[in-house]
């Protein structure tokens, strides 16, 4: 296995082209043009193209040098993000982990202690940079099946600041949506509550919002009122929003002129990258062009997979906290575009799974504690999970 996430034996890069059509995804016309199954690639929502509106926008960007902090195209973007999550100010950033990265470094100390979930990006798939780059420790707490944090736990994680042998608790991350736990949001209600129970302490509350937009569209409630309660948040243009590249950090205005330096430090200060700001720009756009109301379409897909492949012998529950009740996959835990499951016999026949879903021209990845992870977006309709959930079936009739 090749890290944390895997699918079967790799294609060259053009088979994993093979059978994509930029304006259609990937459907009937490019699985013909492919001499037969269509590449139905369902590894990540980061796979994604631009849409065609993000492509044209891209081509005609306005740019300057946004290291000048002069590039009109990128600050419509920051400016955008900031309005639609009620904070001062935002910051275009290469990538999830770089807005996590720079948030860490603006809000904590050197030798500082960051609060975060045992299962969440941060301490599992950063490569430790919040020790490397922020000289930052970590506090686990193990999360429930909904991604939170308990708040007593929380609160016993606390150091006493004025114990000398103890580092002081400098930030709480929250990771909405959760992807351990079928990415699962995090409610208003919860952050509402941990903001009250942290209050009194002074300990910042960033949201490492990767699929953000997922938790809003699933919850039925505003980007604002989500994260009202946190310092810090940051967003993945990259994933289901289906842009090229980036992602947003927002915060008080205090907080971002920190982060920006932050990023400087990082090498990741860039030049005329309005030009792909612009994709950024349309998928948060109001109207047909924007990319956040059809989050729902994934949504829906997920479901209608899961369905599928819980009425399905050889699939079992993801258990852990992905659904750590009942033994078979449980289609009601899917909230937004994740779904996890197992298959019986374990590591050895998950592997053979994942190749004869490959060879079915379908990508699933292995993730961990022996779950396998599908993820719908922008590309995928009901008739890729329909042809998904026939590759399914025979690939388990396969490696039975």
């Amino acid at each position: 296995m090749l890290g944390r996430y895997t699918t079967g034996p790799r294609q060259d890069c053009e088979a994993y082209q093979r059978g994509y059509d930029p304006t259609m995804g990937y459907g009937a016309d490019a699985a013909a043009r492919s001499g037969g199954v269509g590449r139905i690639d369902l590894r990540s929502d980061t796979v994604t193209h631009p849409t065609p509106a993000m492509r044209a926008a891209m081509s005609t960007a306005e740019l300057g040098d946004d290291v000048f902090n002069d590039d009109p195209t990128v600050i419509a973007l920051e400016a955008r993000a900031a309005a639609l999550l009620g904070k001062e100010a935002g910051l275009f950033v290469a990538s999830g982990t770089m807005g996590n990265i720079v948030s860490v470094m603006a809000h904590v100390p050197r030798g500082g202690e960051i609060i975060v979930p045992a299962e969440g990006h941060i301490p599992n798939d950063e490569a430790a940079n919040y020790a490397v780059a922020a000289g930052a420790g970590l506090r686990i707490v193990h999360e429930n099946s909904d991604g939170e944090m308990p708040i007593d736990a929380v609160l016993e994680a606390i150091q006493d600041s004025s114990d000398p042998h103890s580092a002081i608790t400098s930030l709480a991350v929250v990771e909405n949506c959760h992807a351990h736990t079928f990415s699962r949001p995090i409610t208003p209600t919860y952050m509402r509550a941990l903001r009250a129970a942290l209050q009194p302490r002074g300990i910042p509350i960033h949201v490492d919002g990767a699929r953000l937009f997922n938790a809003v569209v699933a919850l039925g409630v505003t980007p604002r009122e989500l994260v009202a309660e946190a310092d810090s948040a940051t967003f993945c243009l990259s994933k289901g929003l289906a842009a090229p590249i980036g992602s947003v950090v927002v915060g008080s205005s205090d907080f971002i002129w920190k982060a920006r330096r932050a990023r400087k430090l990082l090498g990741g200060g860039m030049r005329q990258v309005g030009v792909l700001a612009a994709a950024g720009l349309v998928a948060l756009s109001d109207g047909p062009d924007g990319t956040v109301a059809r989050l729902a379409e994934d949504h829906a897909n997920a479901r209608m997979l899961a369905e599928g492949l819980a009425g399905m012998s050889g699939v079992l529950s993801p258990g852990y906290i992905a659904q750590p009740v009942g033994e078979l996959l449980d289609p009601a835990r899917v909230a937004t575009n994740f779904v996890l499951f197992k298959v019986a016999g374990g590591a050895d026949r998950r592997a053979r799974f994942l190749g004869e879903l490959e060879q079915r021209g379908v990508l699933m990845v292995a993730y961990p504690h022996g779950q396998i992870r599908a993820v719908t977006h922008y590309g995928i309709t009901a008739a890729e999970i329909t042809a998904t959930l026939a590759a399914a079936a025979a690939a388990l009739h396969a490696t039975a």
